[in-house]
């Protein structure tokens, strides 16, 4: 953390007042990321530990920028620390737009849209930056090659197969990969394969798409990145979007070479497979074999974009093992057990200052819980926390050290635990859970953050979180 405080000092020649960690704990990458604000500046840190990962994303920054692609500006680096400094791009992602842009399954037209002005952009990386990109720098690989495909189907193989106990004849399976491999090297591979080109790893800020984590990115076929996106998994997009997308990006493409789309076509697929089943691979290793659940609800996304493969696509070559393979995982009982239902009770946690009054109920439940913080020790009367907030390091780790402060939320989480089970139980929508402190800024926020991240993956249980005062003295840009 120190590391990216200089950082931002160094480039903005003022100090970071406020560090805030963003949602990368939830991520696969195990990379630290964080927004540091201060004197009217804001930038996003990294902090990770493969110097080869950090230096080919900041080779490939520096880059996309010399061809005006919208990818963050570099501000600042210490690779020997394994911290820089990029451009904030805001909070919203193109799959949180999709998310609050869908309803009853049907996709606002602004989101198809959106994804019409990414899939524009695409052949930009492929093709005009994929020309002279200085592919000495990819890590792991400089290449999409027969390599990283075994690696990609092992991962699959040994991390869901295995795992998710679906039985498969190895060396069948093993013949049908070397056929797979075949198909795909076939194609065309001398442009930029960004790797990992889906719905989260996409900025939207005025409208506008900007680009991240393209750090895995290597010389390889056209096919991956689209299919990437347009098979992305929780996204779900519906056939008929997903066939427009691909028109719309083979006529993108058709301007920067000339394109043959019959025999894009004969490739296309199997490279939907292919990232399909590398996927399924990371979700197993996060989910079976790290134990992070929230990775394996996506796994019920991902067998439904087989399901619909194996219904409406024949390639060009045989693999009887995998499709078999495919067959038992849609029939496994143990995966479509891990298909999430919607959540049935809504727990809605507010922050607030007494000076200015409880919120009120308008989910017409009308109660809930209010707690009374300001008998806990005040960050808030100490100089060096009274411009921060509760969410910032320095008051989380000042309030953490007060042994009161875990009484008081070890009864508060054993009240709500108890009305959360109650509530489900009788078929309630709705719980609030207010803490108050006196200026709504401190405790408060600080208690209200522990208690959603108590309740963050309870089975049947969706949680928001609202500051209203800081929501009020402009800290807060939306509620959550």
């Amino acid at each position: 953390m120190d590391a990216l405080k200089r950082l931002f000092e160094q480039h903005f020649h003022s100090p970071a007042e406020h560090v805030q960690p963003l949602q990368g704990q939830l991520g696969g990458s195990g990379r630290n990321i964080i927004r540091l604000t201060g004197a009217g500046h804001t930038a996003v840190g990294i902090l990770y530990s493969v110097r080869e990962e950090n230096a080919a994303f900041l080779e490939f920054s520096r880059h996309f920028r010399r061809y005006g692609l919208p990818v963050p500006e570099i501000y600042a680096e210490d690779l020997s620390k394994g911290a820089y400094l990029e451009e904030d791009l805001g909070d919203t992602t193109l799959f949180e737009f999709l998310s609050t842009h869908r309803s009853g399954g049907v996709i606002a037209p602004e989101v198809a849209e959106a994804y019409r002005k990414v899939v524009a952009v695409l052949p930009r990386f492929q093709v005009e930056a994929g020309r002279d990109l200085n592919y000495k720098a990819c890590y792991p690989r400089a290449s999409f090659d027969r390599q990283s495909i075994n690696w990609d189907l092992n991962y699959f193989k040994y991390y869901f197969l295995r795992l998710a106990g679906v039985p498969f004849n190895e060396q069948a399976l093993e013949d049908d990969f070397g056929r797979l491999t075949k198909l795909l090297l076939a194609a065309p591979h001398d442009y930029f394969l960004y790797r990992d080109f889906q719905s989260r790893n996409v900025m939207l800020r005025g409208g506008d798409p900007w680009f991240l984590d393209y750090q895995g990115g290597r010389k390889g076929a056209l096919h991956y990145d689209i299919a990437s996106l347009l098979y992305d998994g929780k996204a779900d997009l519906p056939p008929e979007l997903r066939q427009e997308l691909l028109d719309h990006y083979l006529d993108c493409l058709a301007g920067s070479i000339e394109l043959d789309r019959a025999a894009f076509m004969e490739h296309y697929y199997a490279y939907v497979y292919v990232r399909i089943l590398q996927a399924l691979g990371a979700y197993g290793f996060r989910g079976f074999y790290e134990r992070k659940a929230h990775f394996l609800q996506s796994v019920p996304y991902a067998l439904k974009n087989l399901r619909w493969l194996a219904d409406n696509v024949r390639l060009p070559v045989a693999l009887p093992s995998l499709l078999d393979a495919i067959e038992a995982m849609q029939g496994s009982e143990k995966l479509h057990n891990l298909s999430a239902p919607p959540p049935d009770l809504t727990v809605r946690i507010f922050s607030f200052s007494f000076h200015n009054g409880a919120p009120a109920d308008e989910s017409g439940n009308g109660g809930g819980f209010v707690f009374d913080c300001r008998s806990l020790p005040n960050p808030g009367r100490e100089e060096q926390f009274r411009q921060l907030t509760g969410r910032d390091e320095a008051v989380i780790e000042y309030l953490n050290r007060q042994p009161g402060v875990h009484e008081f939320l070890a009864h508060v989480s054993s009240l709500v635990d108890a009305s959360v089970a109650n509530y489900r139980q009788r078929g309630f929508s709705n719980l609030m859970v207010s803490f108050g402190c006196t200026g709504g800024q401190h405790r408060s926020v600080y208690l209200a953050e522990r208690l959603a991240a108590h309740l963050h993956g309870t089975k049947g249980v969706a949680v928001k979180v609202r500051h209203i005062q800081l929501e009020k003295l402009g800290r807060e840009n939306a509620p959550q």
